[in-house]
């Protein structure tokens, strides 16, 4: 995914979740990115804000958001039910940006100038850049109204960020039983030669094959990005 693509998704949202870490405690609150360029993706904050502090000390971020709604109703049987939609996740590092950068950027880019009023409107206003990052976005139909599976995962970064790999994976023990397969309601497992295969795009590790494999071939896969 390009960054403007990236961007784009984050500002079908609107109102994003912005979680940084403070004194070893996860904190959140609501905020929103402004604009975006090859350098990253962009927002502010004042400098006598916690999440300012928060931003300086650990120089990381973590964003997230879904759409079209946020609200759970639930179908005949009491389960809930979610529309077909998306979230977005980005995670990675940023950096401040000085104001006469920002008013340069603004020459150019007119996204650039809502950061530009704002900060002459609120002095202790500043811009972050979150430069380097990788991320998801969780496109969803749990229900499977417009296609044959629920999930389409598709990851990015950038900045040079590689995209860390994580989900399930089945293991040379498989035995091609087809357990798997069989009790895999998200469609994301197929055969493949004589093994079975779990495709990532599909997959929501939602664990039920890594609790059903009778040869215990699934593993839990967790890269470390700082690797």
């Amino acid at each position: 995914m390009k960054i403007a693509e990236i961007y784009a998704k984050f500002d079908q949202i609107g109102c994003l979740t912005f979680a940084t870490i403070d004194h070893g405690y996860p904190q959140t609150r609501i905020a929103h990115l402004f604009a975006y360029d090859h350098e990253g993706l962009y927002f502010r904050t004042m400098i006598t804000k916690p999440f300012y502090a928060q931003l300086k000390q650990n120089g990381r971020v973590s964003i997230c958001g879904m759409f079209p709604q946020t609200s759970v109703s639930h179908d005949n049987e009491g389960m809930p039910y979610f529309a077909p939609g998306y979230t977005i996740r980005a995670t990675g590092e940023i950096r401040e940006i000085p104001f006469e950068t920002l008013q340069k950027k603004a020459t150019t880019e007119e996204m650039f100038m809502l950061g530009v009023k704002d900060i002459q409107k609120y002095p202790a206003m500043t811009t972050f850049c979150l430069y380097r990052a990788w991320g998801e976005v969780y496109d969803f139909d749990f229900e499977m109204e417009q296609r044959p599976h629920k999930l389409l995962r598709t990851g990015f970064s950038f900045g040079g960020q590689p995209i860390p790999e994580r989900g399930m994976r089945i293991n040379e023990d498989c035995t091609a039983c087809g357990e798997c397969q069989e009790n895999c309601s998200f469609k994301a497992i197929y055969q493949k030669d004589e093994a079975y295969v779990i495709d990532p795009a599909k997959c929501d590790v939602c664990g039920d094959c890594y609790t059903i494999c009778p040869a215990g071939a699934v593993d839990i896969v967790i890269e470390n990005p700082e690797d």
